[in-house]
């Protein structure tokens, strides 16, 4: 295979043969051409043997690869990969593999990354790359708030279950209001169901976020939003920053990505838990949802924290007092 190195392209190699047809030495050749007499006779050898087809680009991958990982469990993380929809991390804790391994195996496979696939039918979709990570050096040194609206499930199943047809469109049903709380150091994500999004909900909201994470030894010192409204001149939100000393920040106008912590969160929960699966009802889905935040605190590997849990990062603090119902 030609490399941005080689001395040699095809059409030399041919020009090598053709004077060696003529009688040249292979002295000459090789002075003319700036190479060495060892690289004329190898040419002159291939075309011996193989004809003109020999001069031709080939693979420099050797004949036998012996430390390659074995077929059987190449196709253990391909077929884990196409059920779970997971990344190389998680595909590599739950085959006892190396990461890197299987990234490789992906690769080799031309498998596409996860952020190029619908994460229920696995079919190609476009979307935008992420920003350059960012890290604040504290757990609480930065609270990532957001709100996301997720409609609701209707009696029987969606559109996922059934497929698109009017019967099944689930309009008129609303939303649920997912209000989402994400320490910027740790990714710890705290979250509640709630049925809007007005000052008194978020204040509340706010409150026992900031609890919950005291209870696990991070004390929240800073907030960030959006610039809804409720967050800019609420009087119960500014109201319960002030109660709780913690200093509010905005994100930059029409600029989500620097709410990162949360809008990540987001994206996970919709791909691996609100879209993952049909869903018969809204109730379902609601009560499936802290079990499914407990793991992602307590067993997901986040591959930006090593391949860790978000709760590996927190204060050691030994047995923690729970609310019942609220994700550890």
């Amino acid at each position: 295979m030609a490399h941005a190195n080689a001395r040699t392209t095809v059409y030399a190699r041919r020009l090598i043969v053709t004077r060696w047809r003529a009688g040249w030495p292979a002295a000459r050749i090789a002075e003319q051409l700036g190479i060495s007499r060892a690289t004329v006779y190898k040419w002159i050898r291939r075309y011996q043997t193989e004809g003109w087809a020999g001069l031709l680009d080939r693979s420099s991958r050797p004949h036998r690869s012996p430390a390659r990982i074995p077929a059987e469990i190449e196709a253990r993380v391909l077929a884990l990969r196409a059920t779970a929809r997971r990344g190389p991390v998680f595909l590599a804790r739950r085959l006892g593999l190396v990461a890197s391994t299987v990234g490789r195996i992906l690769r080799r496979n031309q498998v596409l990354p996860l952020r190029a696939i619908d994460p229920i039918t696995g079919a190609p979709v476009r979307r935008q790359h992420s920003p350059r990570r960012y890290e604040h050096p504290r757990p609480g040194d930065l609270l990532h708030v957001d709100v996301k609206k997720l409609g609701r499930v209707p009696e029987g199943g969606g559109w996922r279950l059934h497929g698109r047809s009017e019967a099944v469109r689930g309009r008129g049903n609303g939303y649920d209001f997912l209000h989402v709380a994400v320490d910027d150091h740790s990714r710890l994500a705290y979250l509640e169901a709630l049925p809007d999004e007005r000052d008194p909900n978020c204040a509340g909201f706010l409150r026992r976020a900031t609890a919950w994470f005291a209870r696990h030894g991070v004390t929240v010192r800073r907030v960030l939003t959006d610039n809804a409204r409720v967050y800019r001149v609420g009087r119960q939100w500014t109201g319960a920053c002030a109660e709780l000393q913690i200093r509010r920040r905005f994100t930059r106008p029409h600029c989500p990505w620097t709410n990162g912590r949360a809008e990540r969160f987001n994206r996970t929960l919709l791909d691996e838990f609100a879209y993952a699966q049909a869903w018969l009802s809204n109730t379902e889905r609601l009560a499936a949802l802290d079990s499914w935040v407990h793991a992602y605190n307590t067993q997901r590997a986040h591959s930006a924290i090593g391949g860790h849990p978000p709760i590996t990062r927190l204060p050691k603090l030994g047995p923690v007092n729970n609310l019942v119902g609220h994700h550890i």
